[in-house]
Order: C-alpha cells, then structure tokens, then sequence
C-alpha cells in the first residue's frame, strides 16, 4: 500500500514513521509539508514527475501554504485523484471541522491522541483498516 502523508510537524511525522515501521505489511510512504506539496505530488507536477500514485492520502488540517480542508476540498473536485481515500488526522476537535471534511467526502477523521504511544496505534490502526479494505 502507498501512503501519502501530508504534515508540516516534524514530531508528527517521526510517529507516523514509527508506526509504520512497526506495521506486519509496511507501507510505502511519502511524506510532504502542505498541502501545496500534497497537490503537486497527486497531480505528479513540479519535482513530483515520477512519483507513483498513493492508495490513500493520510493529512493533517493546519498547515502552511494550502490548509488540509482546502487541499481536500480540491482534491475531491479534480477527477484524476478524487477517488483517493483522504483520512483527516489533526488536533482539530471542532464539530464545524468535522462536519467540513465529511461533506468534502474525507473517509475518516480522527484527533491526534497527545500520549505518543496511542498516537502510534491510531496511526497503525488507521494503516491496518485501510490495507484491508484495498487488497485486491
């Protein structure tokens, strides 16, 4: 399975590596900065001519540059990528964040747990689901 996780927080993103280093079938992963990033990387524009296409897109909302409910809200409007799965992962608690990605059609969206080790396992939670769900 490739992932493209999309996080400016350098924290974040080490947990995200760890968990998935911890997975049984680990992922292929890319990882960029912002959303801005993110739309180059899907759309393969501007340095990200050769990179192959993510099975799902794992993105945080606040972020420099393109905020991650813009960046799904043009990923789901450009058909050469909106069928990629886009799970939210943010510190965002806000029902009117919740509500927003949902009816930008995000499959999932969940807070950031603070306690690092949880923050593992939803992250390996998250991967697992979704290996499941896209074997072929």
């Amino acid at each position: 399975m490739r992932v493209l996780v999309v996080e400016d927080n350098a924290n974040d993103v080490a947990l995200i590596k760890r968990a998935f280093r911890q997975c049984e079938l680990r992922p292929e992963a890319f990882y960029v900065q912002d959303g801005e990033e993110a739309l180059d990387f899907l759309r393969t524009t501007d340095g990200f001519e050769d990179v192959p296409r993510p099975d799902i897109m794992i993105t945080n909302l606040n972020m420099p540059k393109i905020k991650g409910q813009e960046l799904l809200e043009k990923m789901k409007a450009d058909e050469g990528v909106s069928s990629i799965p886009v799970v939210i992962l943010t510190m965002s608690e806000r029902e009117e964040d919740i509500l927003r990605a949902y009816s930008h059609r995000a499959a999932g969206y969940f807070t950031k747990p603070v306690d690092k080790d949880q923050f593992v396992s939803l992250v390996q939670t998250i991967h697992d689901y979704w290996q499941e769900a896209l074997l072929p």
